[in-house]
């Protein structure tokens, strides 16, 4: 069966590009609309329910919440808000968050999988309805609920390292892979999950973000993804991802063409190879191919990110429906 569809926002779509989009996708049959917590961008959870409140059945993700930013007892109050107001609509993706952004923005991120593992448990008790005491490492809370009651929100966690992606399958419901990322990888982070669902007995949802571009000339649409897959695989988290996917990529020389801001750098470094290799990219052939790879990987979701335009989005919607 084909994984579901669904599509994603960065932020930086004013609100009517927004409310236009959610409605072309929710009429394209999409499943989710997964909006991103990037700081210094739009905020997610407003944007969320605007994104709700125009369109009738469409579900919406809040992708990625940090604890570092938004402690988990408010990610719940958001959670089950919304939910709440639009009830079966909405889910709960928590992370530890873009490490440049919250560097930019002076947010320490001391252990990540402890911090992540006590949010996953304090989230989950509140929107299951209980009273919460937890006297954790990182987070305290002292015998408070929810006054929306119990909520039905799933919680996915962001995972690329092997000891989150083991969280993900213990105590999550959905795990989330990042863009960029490669079939190979992908493949990898999902054996990790596995391994944390058999110490769990448990099977969780597993979602994958995808570039795509597409068009009747292929450097045209390779062109589009090049700065935005040079941004993200610059880091240095990417390199198990690069060296799995066999790409070549000067990861420092990236970084400091965008540092200097030298745009035909940055172009002249992310070759086609590398567009191929970490996005569905191309002609309508070459983006259908590219996604029965991500399919075949075993995945229930592919989120498209990167998406051009309204025009673009039901081109490619249509493309994946004969994946």
């Amino acid at each position: 069966m084909p994984p579901d569809v669904s599509v994603a926002f960065d932020g930086l779509e004013p609100p009517d590009v927004v409310r236009a989009t959610a409605r072309d996708a929710e009429a394209a049959g999409a499943r989710s609309l997964w909006f991103a917590a990037h700081l210094f961008n739009r905020e997610p959870i407003a944007t969320a329910a605007c994104a709700l409140a125009a369109t009738s059945r469409i579900k919406v993700a809040l992708m990625a919440l940090s604890p570092y930013t938004v402690h988990p007892v408010y990610a719940a109050m958001a959670a089950a808000t919304l939910d709440e107001w639009f009830p079966g609509r909405v889910e709960l993706c928590l992370g530890v968050g873009a490490p440049r952004d919250l560097e930019a923005a002076g947010v320490a991120t001391p252990h990540p999988e402890r911090t992540l593992r006590e949010s996953l448990a304090i989230v989950r008790a509140l929107l299951a309805g209980e009273t919460v005491t937890h006297e954790g490492t990182q987070f305290h809370v002292q015998g408070r609920r929810l006054a929306t009651g119990a909520r039905t929100v799933p919680l996915i966690l962001a995972a690329s390292g092997p000891r989150m992606l083991a969280l993900a399958g213990r105590a999550a419901d959905g795990v989330l892979i990042s863009a960029a990322t490669s079939p190979e990888f992908i493949g990898w982070t999902l054996e990790q999950v596995s391994a944390g669902e058999q110490s769990g007995a448990r099977r969780v949802r597993r979602i994958a973000l995808v570039l795509v571009a597409m068009d009747v000339l292929p450097d045209r649409a390779h062109a589009r993804l090049r700065r935005r897959l040079g941004f993200i695989l610059r880091g240095g988290h990417h390199a198990p991802n690069l060296r799995l996917a066999g790409t070549t990529l000067d990861q420092a020389a990236v970084s400091d063409a965008y540092a200097q801001e030298d745009w035909a750098r940055v172009d002249a470094l992310v070759t086609d190879d590398v567009v191929r290799r970490h996005a569905a990219s191309g002609t309508p052939v070459d983006v259908r191919e590219a996604l029965r790879k991500y399919r075949a990987i075993g995945l229930d979701e592919i989120v498209f990110s990167g998406v051009a335009g309204r025009t673009d989005l039901a081109a490619i919607l249509d493309v994946a429906q004969g994946v």
